[in-house]
């Protein structure tokens, strides 16, 4: 079975070097757990290994033989431009690391379309000065969904897409769309990334959500990464676990392996330890 890696080493070196191509993964987290960490350092290293493969090597070490690196990599948002991304993830990562990672990087910035019919100025997310051809574009301008998936199915096939941020779509609600529409949409999104051999990660704060919402979008993708914090005496711990996920969670079940405690340095999010059925 063909895998894309996640980027993150110490995960893909116990899953076979990847999720399956062709999965939709969710990241779900509490805020600050390594969610958006791990989606950040995925797209640094994947882009890493295709601009300085010498650099990736250092920081990654080998995958495996039964990997396939994406043939693209796209990181669509719907409320920040490429500039303020790589800023905020140079908050998380090495300087470096992130000026190489990105290179390879297509960013796509929804935000015209997301903001479009919200009480939002203009002059907040687009050109302060319109000209008649820019009221034009707002007249035909599509619906934050159908916009993404019109990008998704023309750059998709064999990529590695990161969707920055399911969050901002929910808080949508009810303004573009209803959460049932985007439950579907996701369904569509998994039967689709089949034929297209992607690797596809959604990040979402699980602050966003009811735990009923939860449960539905997670119905709707291969498989779910949850991060959390935990606190035991004086220290709080960053962890993660996965309770579902379509050929990766056999591989961890195993294992016996039940949550991973992890940590973000310099290279970004990673493992730091396995935590076993004992």
């Amino acid at each position: 079975m063909a895998r894309i890696p996640f980027g993150i080493a110490g995960l893909d070196s116990r899953i076979g070097g990847g999720p399956p191509a062709g999965s939709v993964v969710l990241l779900a987290g509490e805020s600050g757990a390594g969610a958006r960490e791990f989606l950040y350092t995925s797209a640094v290293m994947n882009g890493l290994a295709e601009a300085d493969p010498e650099l990736f090597s250092l920081h990654y070490g080998d995958r495996p033989g039964t990997t396939d690196a994406p043939d693209s990599i796209h990181y669509l948002s719907f409320t920040a431009d490429a500039e303020t991304l790589s800023t905020e993830i140079t908050y998380t990562m090495d300087d470096q690391l992130v000026e190489a990672g990105l290179d390879p990087i297509a960013f796509e910035d929804l935000s015209a379309e997301y903001f479009q019919l919200s009480p939002v100025p203009r002059e907040w997310y687009g050109p302060a000065h319109r000209d008649i051809t820019d009221l034009g574009q707002d007249a035909d301008r599509q619906g934050v969904l159908t916009a993404t998936a019109n990008y998704l199915d023309a750059h998709a096939s064999g990529s590695l897409v990161l969707i920055d941020s399911l969050s901002d779509l929910i808080a949508a609600r009810g303004r573009h769309h209803t959460i049932r529409d985007l439950v579907l949409t996701l369904k569509g999104l998994r039967r689709i990334a089949r034929e297209w051999n992607s690797l596809i990660l959604l990040l979402l704060t699980k602050d966003a959500v009811t735990d009923e919402e939860l449960g539905s979008l997670m119905t709707a993708v291969d498989g779910t990464l949850q991060f959390e914090w935990e606190t035991g005496g004086n220290e709080r711990v960053r962890t993660m676990y996965v309770p579902e996920f379509r050929g990766v969670l056999s591989q961890l079940e195993a294992e016996d392996i039940i949550r991973f405690e992890t940590e973000i340095h310099d290279a970004g999010f990673d493992v730091s330890n396995v935590r076993k059925i004992r």
